[in-house]
C-alpha cells in the first residue's frame, strides 16, 4: 500500500505595491473614466454619430417630403437624443395619418412608418367631398366623390357622434358583396342605421349589433320584391 501526502505550499508574500504601480494604476482609471465621458459627449453633444438620413415608409396619398417637414428632424442631431415619441407625436398630427411608428437605423437614419386612413365613406358639404374613416373621422377633402364609397348622412359626424359611429361600423361589419351596393349609409340615432342600395332598396339594419347575423338574413331576403327590408330583429326579418 502506498500513502501520498502532499505537502503544505507556503504562503507567498505579497509585496506592497511600489508608488510607481500605484500612480500607474490611477492614470488607467482616470484615462478611462475620461475615455467614457468623451465617448459619451462625442454620442450627445456632436453630430459624428448624428442623422444623415430620414427614411419615410408606407404613405400613399402623403408624400415623403411632407412626412418629413412634419417631422422636423434636423440632419446632424444626436441619435442618441432624438425623442421618438416626440417625433411621432408630431407626425401623427397629420389629418390622413392614422398610426406612425418611428425608430432608429443605426448608425445614422431614422425610419417613420406610415400608416394612412382609409375611407370608409364620404360626406357632402355643398360641393365639398369629405372622406370619412372607420372612426367616423372627417380626415380630408377631395375633388371627386370616389363611386365606390357611399354617402354618410348624419346629424353631427364626428367620431364622438354615436350615429356615425354606428353607421361606419355597420359598413366595416358587412360583407364586401352587401357593401358594394351600398350608396347611402344613414342613421338619426346609433339605434336607426338604415342602408339605401343600388336600385333604391332600403335596409332598416337598426343598431350596430348582431351584423353578421343581419347580413346573413338579409342575403336570401334581397331575392324577394320589395322595397324596404327590415332585418332591425333579425329573427322576424321583414319585407314590404
Amino acid at each position: 500500500m502506498t500513502t501520498t501526502v502532499r505537502g503544505r505550499r507556503r504562503p507567498v508574500e505579497r509585496r506592497p505595491p511600489t508608488r510607481r504601480r500605484y500612480l500607474a494604476r490611477r492614470w488607467v482609471a482616470l484615462l478611462v473614466v475620461l475615455a467614457v465621458l468623451g465617448l459619451g459627449y462625442v454620442l450627445m453633444f456632436t453630430s459624428v454619430v448624428g442623422v444623415r438620413e430620414v427614411a419615410v415608409f408606407g404613405t400613399r396619398d402623403l408624400s415623403h417630403d411632407q412626412v418629413r417637414e412634419t417631422a422636423s428632424i434636423e440632419l446632424g442631431a444626436p441619435m442618441v437624443r432624438l425623442d421618438t415619441e416626440e417625433i411621432a407625436l408630431r407626425v401623427a398630427e397629420l389629418p390622413r395619418v392614422f398610426e406612425v411608428r418611428v425608430s432608429r437605423s443605426w448608425p445614422s437614419t431614422v425610419e417613420i412608418t406610415v400608416t394612412e386612413r382609409d375611407p370608409v365613406a364620404v360626406r357632402l358639404a355643398g360641393d365639398d367631398v369629405h372622406l370619412i374613416d372607420r372612426t367616423g373621422l372627417d380626415y380630408a377633402t377631395v375633388e371627386a366623390r370616389p363611386k365606390e364609397l357611399p354617402v354618410l348622412r348624419v346629424e353631427n359626424p364626428s367620431p364622438d357622434d354615436a350615429a356615425t359611429r354606428a353607421a361606419v361600423t355597420v359598413l366595416q361589419d358587412i360583407p364586401d358583396q352587401l357593401r358594394e351596393r351600398v350608396v347611402e349609409v344613414s342613421a338619426e340615432t346609433a339605434g336607426s342605421v338604415r342602408l339605401t342600395l343600388a336600385g333604391k332598396k332600403i335596409v332598416n339594419w337598426g343598431d350596430a349589433e348582431d351584423n353578421t347575423r343581419k347580413a346573413a338574413v338579409l342575403a336570401p331576403l334581397l331575392t324577394r320584391p320589395g322595397k324596404i327590408y327590415d332585418v332591425t330583429t333579425p329573427d322576424f326579418p321583414t319585407v314590404s
